[in-house]
């Protein structure tokens, strides 16, 4: 089915109506719509075609923003690389996708030349501002470009997954995906999106953060655009900005809290803060609760691959009653998606039977860009495999318990990190926790955790064993853990377990051999 981009939509409808604002300009969504249109005039000049790919590495901005849209009015597909990443993962991913065009910002200038260096793919080069080449300095005199024919089932965006569990995959998003996760969302949340005003504060090469790029253009909304989180530019703008909505990762709000906690200001516009990407610390959540009473947390749950969300938790689901045991749970499933556990065979399991969970919706990728048989890995019978383990309840709420791959299993037990981690991260002293498995030589693998403490407190070995012994089970307690200054994370806030077990195990085979 032809369709037309909403931003158009919007110009039609709204076209007077603020659209962004950014620390560079504001616009209205008939001045978005002619940046967008001129955009795409730029990019087929600089040898854009049908189904050609353009690569995106800059911080959050207005023509960061346009690009999401300029790209397939001129027929092609955005790929977005994280800022995180080193020049060698920079060129595994330009290889790899073959884009014809690099947008980039003044600063990340030395990065993609690197990049470049290391690779045969040779792409033309626009930057986005700084000289009077920029796509800035030439949008004006760009005759805007007509929008060009595309189908809902063509490939809109390839985002790499993290890298987290090996090299990174490129997932194949379909404008139809973008669709449906937005309408999709909205109608869950059954909200009055009339007025909703966004902040942009993670990253928009991150999944969670693109979505609200397509989620708040499909209804008209405004974007408040910050080149990065920061917390108090956070709490600036939602004031300033009068923010209705905003999504950040647990790290993100931590951050946020503490400097909100630091200095009481309120911020009574805020109606909704979506959060995802990793498990939630029960505390922080319900410190978040108790600091912003009036804003209504939604946990988002899901992954690259379900474009991103499966599930949610909706604010009617936050008790803190004790009443229902939701509050634990990732929600329920987006309304036309399925959510089913299986195990090691494929075979459904029952209510409360830990498995593998499984979506299957209008949400979910075309494939891996190139990569076929992990493609047909991923997708089977029409059905996602995640690659994450939990269970369903009788209420149909979804549990998650570990990446399959994360599961210890210590003694002839299976232990689900995710519920160390939350038993660890209940203490008052902490602020993050990793839990890994490591070898040990009497019981296969141990559980060590990786703390992170509040400012000012300590936590000793044993008086963590205690704390945790009054939630779990004497078998899953950390049998060594450690405290450090901070975790590793992923551009958008992510704790890099993968990266952090890695460094640990190197660590102790270098100690076991020096001994």
């Amino acid at each position: 089915m032809q369709i037309t981009l909403p931003v158009s939509a919007n110009a039609r409808r709204r076209g007077d109506q603020p659209a962004i604002i950014s620390k560079h300009r504001s616009l209205t969504w008939s001045e978005l719509a002619d940046t967008v249109a001129r955009l795409a005039a730029l990019l087929r000049d600089a040898g854009l075609r049908q189904g050609g790919r353009v690569a995106v590495l800059a911080d959050n901005c207005d023509l960061h923003l346009a690009a999401f849209f300029a790209i397939p009015w001129a027929g092609g597909i955005l790929v977005e690389i994280n800022l995180r990443l080193n020049p060698v993962e920079i060129a595994e991913q330009i290889a790899h996708s073959e884009p014809c065009l690099v947008l980039h910002d003044e600063a990340r200038t030395a990065l993609l030349n690197q990049a470049l260096a290391l690779t045969a793919c040779a792409p033309a080069v626009l930057m986005l501002r700084g000289d009077a080449a920029s796509v800035e300095a030439m949008l004006p005199g760009a005759a805007p470009m007509p929008d060009m024919l595309r189908h809902g089932g063509d490939v809109a965006s390839i985002f790499y997954t993290g890298g987290t569990t090996g090299r990174a995959k490129g997932v194949m998003l379909t404008h139809d995906n973008h669709s449906y996760n937005s309408l999709g969302m909205w109608a869950a949340l059954g909200a009055d999106i009339d007025g909703v005003r966004y902040l942009h504060a993670p990253p928009m090469f991150h999944i969670a953060d693109a979505l609200f790029v397509h989620a708040v253009t499909m209804i008209g909304g405004l974007h408040v655009v910050l080149p990065r989180f920061d917390a108090e530019a956070v709490i600036e703008a939602v004031n300033a900005h009068q923010i209705s909505d905003i999504y950040l990762v647990p790290t993100m709000i931590s951050a946020l809290l503490e400097a909100l906690e630091r200095e009481s200001r309120p911020l009574p516009s805020l109606q909704r803060i979506f959060y995802g990407a990793m498990p939630m610390p029960e505390a922080t959540l319900r410190r978040l609760m108790a600091v912003l009473p009036q804003a209504g947390p939604v946990q988002l749950f899901g992954q690259t691959e379900a474009g991103p969300v499966l599930t949610l938790l909706l604010p009617a689901d936050h008790d803190l009653s004790g009443e229902t045991n939701h509050l634990r749970s990732a929600g329920t499933p987006l309304p036309g998606t399925d959510v089913k556990i299986v195990g090691p065979d494929g075979a459904e399991l029952g209510i409360g039977e830990v498995g593998e969970i499984t979506g299957r919706s209008g949400t979910v990728m075309a494939g891996y860009w190139q990569n076929p048989e992990q493609t047909a890995l991923a997708l089977q019978d029409g059905w996602l495999r995640t690659g994450d383990g939990g269970y369903l309840d009788t209420d149909g709420f979804l549990y998650c318990v570990d990446r399959i791959k994360d599961m210890i299993i210590s003694g002839g037990e299976n232990i689900y990190s995710v519920e160390v981690e939350r038993a660890v991260t209940l203490h008052p002293a902490v602020a993050f926790c990793a839990v890994i498995g490591v070898p040990d030589p009497v019981w296969g693998e141990r559980v060590h955790a990786v703390l992170v403490l509040r400012p000012g407190m300590g936590l000793e070995h044993e008086a963590l064993r205690a704390h945790c012994r009054q939630y779990i089970a004497g078998y899953k307690l950390p049998r060594s853990s450690e405290i450090r200054d901070a975790l590793p994370l992923s551009g958008p806030g992510k704790i890099l377990k993968r990266a952090l077990r890695d460094e640990i195990l190197a660590r102790l085979a270098n100690e076991n051999s020096c001994g």
